[in-house]
């Protein structure tokens, strides 16, 4: 029996369970900080700025660095470079954990980043180089399931850390799981690279796409204490312009760059990116401001606020490998529209709610946009992936891995600035403090819509079925 689970046909499945392990671990950082920033606000007496940048110093270098860990991948080796991601962002967890002032926990978040920068792009190019084709979308399945999982119960678990042990246990319990992560990879995964043509890292490409995603990034974040109209803003939004439009020339004189423009001429891999950039934008600010509802306003426990969302989790957890299977039948252009769909859906239920809503009006939001997610996350992954080689792999899920970053980063900032302005507005006419915040949040929720409903009609005008460009590229290599 036990010659059986680990015999060879296996090991693929192995591999899998040795990526989505550390996966876990970074996608979980994105939200488990979330619910605990108070009790970090109060501990190392932090200013409201420098909270935020606990969060979107993470956030910012997993963005800015995700092209260079796909191409790092690639060249030196996809486990290795999983391994020294692993590695950074375990000891870096420990940083955190100890960190006795603001400064150093912000600097040990952004050492997070880039250990998690390395490792994202090194898990897919690892499933996509270990699974045939046929498999290839179930096993992106499950990857997206765990991501998800990962995202959807942060809240709770940071929750339930904070509460019961300290905030400095939400960082210390990476450590553990880094080390066993690394055995487990060391041991079971096999090494694969892009061994095509001869290889070397892109640094001017490294530098302009980090200065551009640098500057927007930081515009978005910090509009709302310099002002849109502020000459610090408009800067960094010409230097991010400037910075893109230098990074795309490089790239297109470059004779190996850092990420291969070619591959935009494919409208599946185009339109991926777009709704992967999208869903994000529109449902990461979701969980750090319907979390903040439910506590400010309905006054929830940060455990309570978290355990609300396990209806969203379960179903992502249901749903995820069932999208990866049907993507491998069906393709992806409408499973991902109409999970977009009923994202936009759930946006606008959640838009419903108000300062004497119960649980029983939070539930239906959460239905739909578990539903929606779980929908989306799986063949929008399969159908990006299918349109990039394999020896291109890293950087492919590099690219869609930074769309999906970036598109976080932003729907926080965003829905942050549009709150924040409504609800200025209606205290200034007179409205309670309670008010002016659900208005606020009522607006933003209508614009998260809107951005759903446009990433579902990008899906059905652009994306083609991953499952028909396999036949495609089937028939070329049989000289169809």
């Amino acid at each position: 029996m036990k010659a059986r689970i680990f015999a060879e046909e296996n090991k693929k499945w192995w591999t899998l369970a040795a990526v989505a392990f550390g996966l876990f671990m970074i996608m979980l950082d994105n939200t488990v900080v979330n619910v605990a920033l108070p009790a970090i606000q109060s501990d190392l007496r932090m200013s409201v700025s420098a909270l935020e940048w606990v969060v979107s110093g993470y956030a910012l270098t997993f963005a800015v660095l995700m092209l260079t860990g796909g191409k790092l991948a690639d060249m030196f080796g996809r486990r290795l470079i999983f391994v020294i991601g692993l590695a950074v962002f375990a000891l870096s967890s420990l940083a955190c954990g100890l960190a006795g002032s603001a400064e150093l926990l912000i600097a040990a978040r952004v050492a997070q980043g880039v250990g998690a920068a390395f490792m994202m792009p090194a898990t897919l190019s690892i499933i996509s180089a270990t699974f045939p084709p046929k498999l290839r979308g179930t096993a992106i399945g499950i990857w997206a399931g765990v991501s998800a999982l990962a995202l959807a119960i942060g809240p709770l678990v940071g929750g339930l850390i904070t509460e019961h042990i300290s905030w400095n246990w939400i960082f210390y319990i990476n450590v553990p799981v880094g080390v066993l992560g690394i055995a487990a990879a060391l041991t079971i995964i096999r090494e694969s690279k892009d061994t095509s043509h001869e290889q070397r890292l892109d640094i001017p490409g490294l530098l302009t796409s980090g200065i551009s995603f640098l500057a927007v990034t930081f515009a978005v974040i910090e509009s709302n204490r310099y002002g849109w109209g502020s000459a610090t803003i408009v800067g960094l939004f010409a230097l991010a312009v400037v910075g893109l439009a230098a990074f795309v020339l490089v790239e297109l004189k470059q004779r190996l760059p850092m990420f291969d423009l070619q591959l935009f001429r494919n409208g599946t891999f185009v339109g991926a990116n777009v709704v992967a950039f999208l869903v994000t934008l529109a449902m990461f600010g979701v969980f750090f401001f319907i979390s903040l509802y439910m506590q400010q306003v309905l006054g929830y426990s940060p455990v309570r606020a978290g355990a609300t969302f396990l209806p969203m989790t379960i179903l992502i957890i249901l749903i995820a490998p069932l999208a990866g299977r049907a993507s491998d039948r069906l393709g992806s252009r409408w499973l991902m529209a109409g999970g977009m769909s009923l994202v936009g859906v759930s946006l606008l239920l959640f838009a419903q709610l108000e300062a004497d809503s119960t649980f029983w009006g939070i539930l239906p939001g959460l239905v739909v946009g578990g539903s929606g997610m779980a929908l989306v996350m799986t063949p929008m992954t399969a159908a990006a992936m299918s349109a990039v080689p394999v020896d291109k792999a890293g950087v492919g899920s590099g690219m869609l891995n930074t769309f999906r970053q970036v598109g976080g980063s932003f729907g926080i900032a965003i829905m942050g600035a549009i709150l924040t302005n409504r609800s200025a507005s209606e205290l200034q006419g007179g409205a309670t403090r309670v008010e002016a915040f659900i208005s606020g949040l009522h607006e933003a929720l209508y614009v998260a819509a809107a951005i759903a409903f446009v990433a579902a009609a990008v899906a059905a005008l652009v994306v083609r079925s991953h499952a028909v460009q396999r036949s495609e590229h089937a028939a070329v290599a049989e000289g169809v």
